[in-house]
């Protein structure tokens, strides 16, 4: 026993536990990513008064896995005036970062794969490295399409992270720490104490920003993934399918499992800065006597409601909202959400330091 416990604590023993993290981490990514795109087709089906895809499997659940094979058996076509490495490699490479970013998620406590103290500062670094992919896979295509459809994400991506940072920064501000697990820790108990509430009884006056800040989050987070009624580098009126015209089979298959993945990444990370991660907004005492894996199981359950809530709400801006126009949506980032996060961050900042728990 004690000679297994050791292999464990050497580094062959902390590697074979890491990838086994990884691996459970994308296993439930993927299945969860084919559920939620059935998800999002029946509720834009409900929404026109469709019954969406109901033939595969029973009710339709296997339909995301049909598509999966399709895209797989597929042949992969590269256009005969393409930069064939790089336009095989930007899919990939969007593929990685987008499952890359799951690496600091914390599902419950201690069930995070790298629980390091600047997790918001690498996702940062992962989600503005993510433009690459789309702009390598334009560029690569040699066509005046998918090159303009993923300048346009790229500067729809970019603007968007500008605001989305100095949101996140107000809510650094009342955790003060950027580990994720922290942040989630800060918002335990009841729940006055989640961060769009302010984060407690004593800052509950911080509401008036906390909620309009949670609101844009929301809102930029779209724009950030290409969602609908941002999805401007997909507008079939203009640009066809945007940057990812040329591409088909598995290639194609790569990018849209990046976007979704982004898209349920947005959904947790709303719900760990904001919506008080894996605590169900009531004291959890009564869960301390029971078995660790119970309890474990409990937290996570709480978060994934929280995350299927943030993903319904995604699917219904889709269903009911009208596409912006490309000037619209630059206009909402620079000229309306960027002043006022600024502005949120200087008050919430203010607040911490002269407010009424600074001790000033």
């Amino acid at each position: 026993m004690a000679e297994t416990q050791s292999f464990w604590a050497t580094p062959g023993g902390w590697t074979l536990i890491t990838l086994g993290q990884i691996l459970a981490v994308m296993v439930g990514v993927l299945l969860s990513l084919a559920f939620l795109l059935l998800a999002d087709r029946k509720i834009w089906a409900g929404v026109q008064m469709r019954k969406g895809p109901n033939v595969v499997g029973p009710f339709g659940l296997l339909q995301s896995f049909a598509d999966f094979l399709k895209f797989v058996l597929k042949e992969i076509v590269v256009p005969s005036g393409a930069d064939k490495t790089v336009f095989l490699l930007a899919p990939i490479l969007t593929f990685i970062l987008a499952f890359g970013a799951w690496a600091v998620i914390p599902f419950a406590p201690g069930w995070v794969v790298s629980d390091i103290n600047v997790g918001i500062l690498y996702l940062f670094a992962i989600s503005s490295l993510g433009v690459y992919g789309i702009i390598m896979g334009g560029w690569a295509s040699n066509s005046k399409y998918p090159f303009l459809g993923s300048l346009r994400s790229a500067a729809q991506m970019v603007s968007y992270e500008v605001s989305l940072g100095f949101v996140i920064i107000t809510v650094i501000l009342l955790a003060g720490s950027m580990n994720l697990s922290t942040i989630v820790n800060n918002q335990a108990g009841w729940i006055w104490n989640w961060h769009f509430l302010g984060g407690g009884l004593t800052q509950l006056p911080l509401v008036l920003i906390m909620l309009p800040m949670s609101i844009i989050f929301f809102i930029s987070f779209l724009a950030e993934t290409n969602r609908p009624p941002f999805d401007l580098p997909e507008a079939e009126s203009e640009l066809v399918a945007g940057y990812a015209v040329e591409y088909s089979s598995t290639p194609y298959l790569l990018f849209q499992i990046g976007e979704y993945s982004n898209i349920v990444l947005m959904c947790a990370l709303i719900t760990i800065l904001f919506f008080g991660g894996w605590y169900p907004g009531f004291p959890t005492d009564f869960v301390e006597s029971w078995p660790a894996w119970a309890a474990s199981l409990f937290y996570v359950l709480v978060f994934v409601i929280k995350v299927v809530f943030w993903f319904f709400m995604v699917s219904v801006v889709k269903a009911i909202v009208p596409r912006y126009r490309y000037d619209q949506l630059m206009r909402l980032g620079w000229k309306v959400f960027l002043p006022f996060s600024l502005v949120a961050v200087a008050v919430v900042a203010a607040w911490k330091v002269f407010g009424p728990a600074s001790g000033a």
